[in-house]
């Protein structure tokens, strides 16, 4: 029984991009590299001719006859529901990035960032998770956005807020009164919609979520 069962499909219209992601992607021997494509006809085509679990995506490919950015995006969801997506994308404004997070289950992947999260993009992917590489995590930060981009539940960021505290998970089904895998459960349910995949990056997103709140609350005084 072979393997390598993660079907990939890269699409990028910059032969040098490309052959660097397919590279980091066959380091991983789980990862079954399906080929590339350069623009959206290509993209469209192969993923109908074959099942693909992930597609990685470069968000700027012009050239195709889907075209690309947020219209491929939207294409690729109503066409092709069951395949992972992940865009590779040099994204600076905070109006494109709320559009990219509107839409559920994306992973973003930042060209700033080191090329082993593209690993990182596909193991959550099929996994069934969201993740976002530390650049965009970062922008998303300092979005002003409600729920810093994401909807968690009351009890999701009760679950977060305890754990980045130092409390574990018994010791906060203990003073929730819900159950360990009850806690467990909307821990993990809180890391996907945040995009993190470890306990560190989670701790480190309370960490920065509790500097924001403490700078906005240091400037409130001066509102009035």
């Amino acid at each position: 029984m072979t393997s390598r069962f993660i079907r990939v499909l890269v699409a990028d219209d910059h032969p040098i991009v490309a052959s660097g992601v397919s590279h980091e992607l066959e380091r991983d021997p789980a990862i079954d590299l399906m080929g590339c494509a350069s623009n959206s006809t290509e993209l469209v085509a192969r993923l109908e001719a074959q099942h693909c679990h992930v597609v990685i995506a470069d968000y700027v490919m012009p050239g195709g006859r889907y075209g690309d950015g947020l219209s491929l995006i939207a294409l690729l969801r109503r066409r092709f529901p069951q395949t992972g997506l992940a865009v590779l994308t040099v994204v600076d404004n905070a109006t494109l990035l709320r559009s990219l997070l509107a839409y559920e289950g994306l992973c973003l992947l930042s060209k700033l960032d080191a090329a082993s999260h593209i690993l990182h993009a596909v193991r959550t992917l099929h996994e069934g998770g969201v993740y976002h590489s530390p650049s965009i995590r970062k922008m998303i930060a300092s979005l002003d956005l409600p729920g810093n981009a994401v909807s968690l539940t009351r009890r999701e960021a009760e679950v977060i807020r305890l754990f980045c505290s130092g409390a574990t998970i018994t010791e906060i089904s203990r003073m929730s009164h819900r159950s360990v895998q009850t806690v467990s459960s909307q821990k993990r349910s809180a890391m996907r919609k945040l995009g993190l995949s470890r306990d560190a990056d989670l701790i480190r997103h309370g960490f920065e979520a509790m500097r924001i709140h403490a700078a906005e609350g240091a400037r409130a005084p001066d509102a009035g």
